[in-house]
């Protein structure tokens, strides 16, 4: 009885503080150090930055409690999510295998998917694992651990569109839509159709999910979906208009969020709003999401094309040279395209009993001009992205805490 009050007190504190975020401190902290921020600040529009920062505070039966604090936060200006998208939708994919309970159909089996309409891919095989056998489990870690697109997609095509925003919609994910594939062109008529896939174990056929087709729209009323001055078209053909986002997926900063807080802390939620995951389940996601690409086995990653930055915006800015504390794991998925870098992440310190979630997106694109591969990830998005990392880290490190939290759930041996 005391367990289930302390956990409505948290459940009320949660809902309390998504109410209430302060919009001063992020502001100050970012204004108190303009010797790495002054560009941002001053530049016209802020780069469309918008950061959430949220402090966990645990009680004495380590029971989470949140308290955010966001800048330039705004579900209704628009930013592209690129790859972030890839996280609920890896989640909905294990929601998939368990609500349809279907003996031998779990996240090994082999899972073969076939073509049903113009432009799909068949995938027979998984050239990164010695079995060569594609499967849900092996999509999960590529997303992951590299955010391959691929992987994104054969699971897209596995929840289907419409399930997918079904999903959204129950997890109470209001602003969020998934409505394409990733890196293939996709869109229109093309977006609606998902692919028939087969799932085998020891040869033998356990489940045909069949070709689907999502013939609902999901509109959406924001601002900022018509950017820039000009685009480069699908045959390099400069067009001098603004670029269209209209059609695109939409993730915004605090539904990146809520994704993330449900998934680490699934105890803060009331079970209907909890994901439908195994213990198994969790333990595939947090793993992977805190591994170094140069960790994993199977598929493996190794330099000069990975490295253990390569998907930690955060705290490193993917800097291929930079040297990993080995006290700091950071679970997270990031995104980049059109310019903008996004990265949702939870950052825990083993040592000194740190731990907190930072979301944020930023962008750079000084041309106007899209799909010409000249934006400033190096030099405007990443050290920004970093630099606001270290800075809550190190705030962290000095903020008093009452009760440490016990971080041991989030300790993976990564060999």
């Amino acid at each position: 009885m005391k367990y289930v009050l302390l956990l409505i007190l948290s459940l009320l504190s949660l809902k309390s503080s998504a109410q209430n975020i302060d919009t001063v401190f992020l502001k100050s902290l970012l204004h108190s150090r303009p010797d790495l921020f002054v560009g941002i600040l001053q530049h016209p529009q802020q780069n469309e930055v918008q950061l959430l920062y949220t402090q966990i505070n645990r009680d004495r039966n380590n029971i989470p409690h949140f308290t955010s604090y966001s800048y330039r936060l705004n579900a209704k200006r628009y930013f592209y999510p690129a790859s972030t998208v890839k996280l609920p939708t890896a989640i909905f994919a294990l929601e998939k295998l368990n609500d349809l309970h279907i003996k031998g159909l779990n996240k090994n089996a082999e899972m073969i998917t076939d073509s049903a309409f113009a432009g799909q891919t068949r995938v027979k095989q998984e050239t990164s694992i010695a079995n060569n056998q594609p499967s849900i489990a092996q999509y999960i870690k590529k997303i992951l651990l590299v955010s391959d697109n691929d992987a994104y997609n054969r699971l897209y095509e596995f929840v289907g569109r419409e399930e997918i925003n079904q999903k959204l919609k129950k997890y109470q994910l209001i602003d969020t839509r998934i409505v394409g594939r990733l890196a293939v062109g996709d869109g229109d008529e093309s977006a609606r159709h998902t692919n028939p896939i087969n799932f085998y174990q020891n040869g033998q056929l356990v489940y045909a999910k069949p070709a689907l087709h999502d013939a609902n729209d999901y509109p959406m009323q924001l601002e900022n979906l018509q950017q820039g001055k000009g685009y480069l078209d699908s045959k390099d053909q400069l067009v001098m208009k603004p670029f269209d986002f209209s059609d695109k997926n939409v993730f915004p900063i605090a539904d990146q969020q809520a994704v993330l807080t449900r998934l680490l802390f699934p105890e803060a939620f009331e079970p209907s709003q909890r994901f439908n995951l195994r213990a198994d389940d969790y333990h595939l996601i947090y793993r992977h999401m805190s591994m170094y690409p140069t960790e994993s086995q199977s598929p493996a990653y190794g330099r000069p094309d990975y490295y253990p930055a390569y998907c930690k915006f955060f705290y490193y800015g993917a800097d291929s040279s930079a040297v990993m504390n080995p006290n700091i794991r950071i679970f997270n998925k990031v995104g980049d395209s059109y310019g903008y870098d996004i990265d949702n992440a939870y950052i825990v310190d083993f040592k000194n009993k740190v731990e907190f979630m930072i979301t944020a997106v930023i962008q750079s694109n000084e041309d106007g001009i899209y799909n010409d591969n000249k934006y400033e990830y190096e030099t405007v998005c990443l050290p920004f992205l970093k630099n606001i990392g270290q800075l809550l880290y190190e705030y962290e490190l000095k903020r008093p805490k009452k009760h440490l939290p016990d971080l041991s759930k989030f300790k993976f041996d990564y060999q």
